[in-house]
Order: C-alpha cells, then structure tokens, then sequence
C-alpha cells in the first residue's frame, strides 16, 4: 500500500512538472475570431486618454482589447502618494475598464516617475504581447516631454521582433510572426512629428471614452487640474464634470487628422466627424495592408 500511495505521488509530481515546462499561452489567445489589440501607456490612464475611444468602438465589434499601464501611479498627485494611490489608480483602471467595455486593464508595479528600458521591463512586455497574442501592439513614440511615456515607448520597440524568438523567455510561447506596432498620437515635432496612417471617427463613443477618463478621479479631477492651476475650475457634480472633461480634453480634428479619416471613411463622413484618435504604423512591426488595417480597426470596407 505504502509503495502504491508513493508511486503515485512521484507520478502526480511528475506531472505537475511537466505541466511547469509547457511553454505559456494565455486562454484567451485561442480566440481566432477577433482581432486581439494591446495598447501599451506608461501610466494608468495613459491608454485611455490615446485610444479610449478607438478601444471602445473595438470591444464593441468584438474584438479583444487589452489596456496596459506599465507603471503604477504612484507618484501622479499633490496630497498623495505610494501604496496608497498605487492601490487608487489600479481601482480606477478596472473601472475605467468596465465602462470602455474592454476585456482587461493591467498595471503593473513599476514606480511612477521611474520606468527605465531595462531588460527586467523588456521581458515583461514580451510576456504580455505574447500571453495576449496581439495582433496589434500600440503604445507611445520614444520622443516625449515625460521620461516614463518615452522609456515605455522604447521598451515596446525593444520588444517587438523579440516577440516571436523562441529563445527569449523560452517558458512563453513566442508569437507566429511580428504583430503590428503603432504608436499614439503626440504633438512633438523632433526629431519628426506624428504621421496619421489610421484615423478613427469616435463620435460614436466619445461618451464612452469621457465616461472613462471620469474613472480616473484622482487625475481629471484633482492631479491634472493641480498642475495647470486650474482647481478651482473644477465642477461640482457628475453631469458638469463630464462636460468640463468633455470640453477639455477633447479638441477639434486636425488637417492631418481629416485627411486620414478620408482615407478610411471618405469624404463625407470624414467631413462629418467632430471627434478622431490617430495612430501612426512603426517601422519595427509587420507592415499592415489597408485590407487588414480596415479589419483590424474595424473600419468601413471600401
């Protein structure tokens, strides 16, 4: 009986390690019906101001869409800081998640203020590309005011093409070929400004996108208004305050931006459009063709 209850027991440890040496997937990347989008911000709330829109119009027609926060938020307040607004600001990531409709929001735990393209960081957002087997991979240009947004822009470069090397982090099945890599829309003109190659009409879900960035109280509301000297702008209840945010943080479609939109949408509907997020194709990525960048985004068919 003794001999019995061991061998079964060295069968069963057995097992479990051999189930420990199976590369990773994620369950969820074995949905081959939709699109699978991951964008990639530095802070939490980063994704939602860039895409939110495009995020929720995305989840809407069924793709997979995936926000990412590569540092914790720590440091992003006046009156507070550390585990207690790291601990705030990942509630209203998953809040923000909730009213975009997207399938997840995660946040990870590096310290606001000092993300660095370290290859401790590199390895995590391989992981991630992989675990979410994206199709698209989207996150902020290496030229930026803020350190944290351009060392996540770097470190999403450093891992494209890394992605699908079944060497690097072994334990984690690479991807079949180099996703699509973008980047979000920025104002900064050096070393070369954006360029719009996707442009998507979010008059659809700019409430949606708004109702987002209300999640995150602690910045609309209180962080952000801090630093322009604008406190006491600050509306007092919901309805106003969605309407500040929806005056402030929303501008007109730019020249560049309506161009694009003609490009996917025609002329009519891009004259129409009051509300537009761009995005620029990297170089480091698989090149898209419109046939795909028209799927991926769910754009009109020509």
């Amino acid at each position: 009986m003794a001999d019995w209850f061991l061998r079964t027991c060295i069968v069963a440890l057995g097992l479990v390690l051999l189930v420990a040496l199976l590369p990773v997937r994620s369950v969820q990347a074995q949905d081959a019906d939709a699109a699978r989008i991951l964008f990639i911000g530095a802070h939490p709330d980063d994704c939602d101001v860039k895409a939110g829109g495009t995020a929720a119009l995305l989840a809407e027609a069924g793709h997979a869409v995936k926000f990412v926060s590569l540092t914790n938020g720590d440091a992003g307040h006046h009156e507070m800081g550390g585990g207690p607004l790291a601990k705030r600001r990942r509630a209203e990531a998953k809040e923000a998640a909730r009213r975009l409709g997207i399938d997840a929001y995660a946040v990870l735990p590096y310290e606001d203020g000092e993300l660095m393209p370290t290859l401790e960081v590199r390895r995590d957002v391989i992981r991630l590309i992989r675990e979410w087997d994206a199709d698209v991979v989207v996150g902020h240009r290496p030229n930026d005011y803020h350190p944290d947004h351009r060392y996540a822009g770097r470190v999403v470069q450093d891992a494209a093409y890394m992605v699908q090397v079944p060497n690097v982090l072994p334990r984690v099945e690479p991807t079949d070929g180099n996703p699509v890599f973008m980047y979000f829309e920025d104002r900064f003109q050096k070393p070369y400004p954006f360029e719009h190659d996707v442009t998507v009409a979010i008059d659809d879900a700019i409430d949606t996108k708004i109702a987002a960035l209300d999640a995150h109280a602690s910045q609309f509301y209180e962080w952000l208004p801090w630093v322009s000297d604008a406190l006491d702008q600050v509306p007092e209840g919901e309805p106003a305050r969605r309407a500040w945010l929806k005056d402030r943080w929303t501008g007109s479609v730019s020249e560049n931006a309506r161009a694009s939109l003609a490009r996917w949408y025609g002329a009519e509907q891009a004259q129409a459009a009051q509300y537009a997020e761009s995005f620029q194709v990297a170089e480091y990525g698989r090149q898209p063709s419109d046939a795909e960048i028209r799927r991926l985004f769910a754009l009109p068919s020509e």
